[in-house]
């Protein structure tokens, strides 16, 4: 199990005069460190700890566990990081499994969860909680996304993704707005490694296109293992597929693919310049989707810190609903069930030298609201 404290160094960088708080807050980051999946949690973590050390504020501490992908271990460390370590907010969990084993526990224990990634679709609508903020988006948004545009351009698509909670979200936002046939529908083992038989069902299957999720290792091995085949079916996907934390181990395969985001390193907007560059300067590396989604979360509470006092939960909420920051996206304001309301962006895989990375080439939907939200009884 590994752990990182950090503290001081952490306030707004626009100045940190007159902050409402009385005692410090500690915020405990559960993510992925080792393993398949840790580049996620990696590009969580250090932007997260970036805005903060930017923020340079003393009276925020940081206490950071590595859940291993391992949702029994998460559940472990969410107790101890309430019960013993006293947090007063918690974040960091990348997969969608492990937040609904351990964001309903925290929650009812009167500790405010923010999501810098995972939205399933239990937590948006019949189980959403008024401790419980989705600074990321709701599972099925990208996918819906790649479903609305693929209808201009595809009428048989094979789809997969991993057999977890985000997975399930994925196909379904995705069959939500995509209108052609369907040439085959898949769930595959999450952590799965070796896609020979599923590629060769897409081989037989008389596609036009592939809609996957594979985020991590799983989209490495499985467009590598494509590519190799020979297989000439145009892929798409969301961001996950083509993350800026997975393109240079993909390489040149992932060329010319669109996918679905909130952000992109290209977006024309002064807070995300800074954070580009911030990132890059600090890490020698271009940040992901990920990483934009941490450094929100970091900037959406160091915002509320200045209004309200943390122990004060009624008003510290009210801060953070607010949203009164400068997002990375842009546009960003929570719905009634505190997940965003964002446009969604359709980009394509560039080479810029010798960097992959991403370009916005579109837009989905503008300020779109996740179908769960009237489920929300809030």
């Amino acid at each position: 199990m590994k752990k990182i404290i950090a503290a001081g160094a952490f306030g707004l960088a626009m100045g940190v005069s007159g902050m409402a708080f009385a005692e410090p807050v500690k915020i405990g980051m559960i993510t992925t460190l080792s393993g398949g999946g840790a580049g996620l949690g990696i590009d969580v973590r250090d932007a997260f700890t970036l805005a903060m050390k930017k923020a340079n504020n003393p009276d925020i501490e940081i206490v950071t566990e590595d859940d291993a992908m391992k949702p029994e271990l998460a559940v472990q460390i969410a107790d101890k990081m309430v019960q013993s370590d006293k947090v007063d907010l918690m974040t960091g969990i990348i997969w969608s499994n492990l937040a609904m084993a351990v964001v309903p526990s925290v929650t009812g224990q009167g500790v405010i969860y923010l999501s810098p990634n995972a939205g399933p679709s239990p937590l948006a609508g019949a189980n959403c909680n008024e401790n419980y903020f989705n600074v990321a988006y709701q599972n099925d948004n990208f996918h819906e996304a790649m479903g609305q545009y693929d209808n201009e351009t595809y009428k048989k698509t094979f789809i997969l993704a991993p057999n977890y909670p985000a997975g399930k979200d994925s196909l379904t936002g995705f069959k939500r707005y995509y209108k052609g046939e369907l040439a085959g529908e898949v769930y595959t083992q999450l952590g799965q490694t070796d896609y020979a038989a599923e590629i060769a069902q897409i081989r037989a299957s008389g596609a036009d296109s592939v809609f996957f999720f594979l985020p991590g290792g799983m989209g490495i091995a499985f467009v590598k293992q494509y590519a190799q085949s020979g297989v000439d079916i145009p892929l798409t996907g969301p961001a996950f597929s083509f993350s800026q934390d997975v393109l240079p181990a993909i390489g040149d395969a992932a060329i010319g693919v669109k996918n679905s985001a909130s952000w992109s390193q290209d977006l024309d907007n002064p807070a995300n310049k800074e954070f580009v560059d911030a990132f890059k300067a600090e890490y020698g590396r271009l940040p992901s989707v990920y990483a934009a989604q941490a450094w929100d979360t970091a900037n959406l509470i160091l915002s509320a810190v200045e209004k309200a006092d943390v122990t004060d939960k009624e008003a510290f909420r009210a801060a953070l609903k607010e949203a009164d920051f400068d997002s990375v996206r842009g546009s960003f304001k929570f719905n009634t069930n505190q997940h965003p309301i964002q446009n969604i962006y359709v980009r394509e895989v560039v080479k810029e030298g010798d960097v992959l990375t991403n370009k916005i080439v579109g837009t989905a939907f503008e300020n779109h609201e996740d179908a769960y939200a009237k489920d929300c009884k809030m």
